[in-house]
């Protein structure tokens, strides 16, 4: 069985998701955005064993400390899709913006596509692809235990932003009625920043997508 512990790190409070597999304690990292003593402190308590991260999407709150993190355990970057490709490489520059820590570039070891699945331990996490807050954004969803991390795609009250260089709110509405909405109405998810909710609540009473 699964299980997921999640860390709000930085000052963004990015919901960073600490995922593993209770009979291998094999375990997976979503969205190291920065902050990896409190990560990493998380990890050891538990007796776990780091095997991958995973990468939603490559903006600088999800992904600063994912290039450190993965040259200092030597671990596999799994994710996000390619056209994510230039907020890799624009994550020194995002960094200065923003003021975080400077981050390193990365090249996952794997990129993904819609229709992939990702291992962890004995389970097995779908990937779709829900491009609109970035173009190679990606969504993990774990139906054994009715969960999916989410990023910035879907807030419990709100939709991830479109202002970003090729972020598009038509596509990203697209992506969350097309991809998330079929995982069912009693999948619970886990976004990117704030509080967990339900596709079912959100499907009753988000004002931009619910209805649909």
């Amino acid at each position: 069985m699964l299980h997921y512990l999640t860390v709000p790190v930085t000052a963004f409070q990015q919901n960073c998701s600490i995922i593993w597999c209770d009979q291998t304690l094999d375990a997976a990292v979503i969205d190291p955005g920065g902050d990896l003593d409190l990560l990493l402190a998380e990890v050891e308590k538990r007796s776990l064993h780091l095997t991958q991260i995973l990468q939603t999407h490559a903006h600088i709150d999800h992904a600063g400390a994912t290039g450190e993190l993965a040259q200092t355990f030597d671990l596999p970057i799994i994710g996000p899709h390619p056209a994510d490709q230039f907020w890799i490489d624009g994550l020194p520059q995002q960094s200065q913006m923003f003021g975080f820590p400077p981050a390193k570039a990365f090249t996952p070891t794997r990129w993904l596509h819609d229709g992939d699945t990702v291992q962890v331990g004995h389970s097995t996490l779908n990937v779709r692809h829900c491009p609109g807050h970035t173009p190679g954004h990606v969504v993990f969803h774990a139906p054994e235990i009715k969960r999916a991390f989410v990023g910035d795609v879907l807030f419990a009250g709100s939709i991830g932003r479109t202002d970003f260089p090729q972020g598009d709110q038509d596509t990203l509405i697209r992506s969350i009625t097309q991809r998330l909405w079929p995982m069912g109405d009693e999948t619970v998810f886990i976004p990117g920043h704030g509080p967990e909710s339900s596709f079912g609540r959100e499907r009753r009473s988000n004002p931009y997508v619910g209805g649909t």
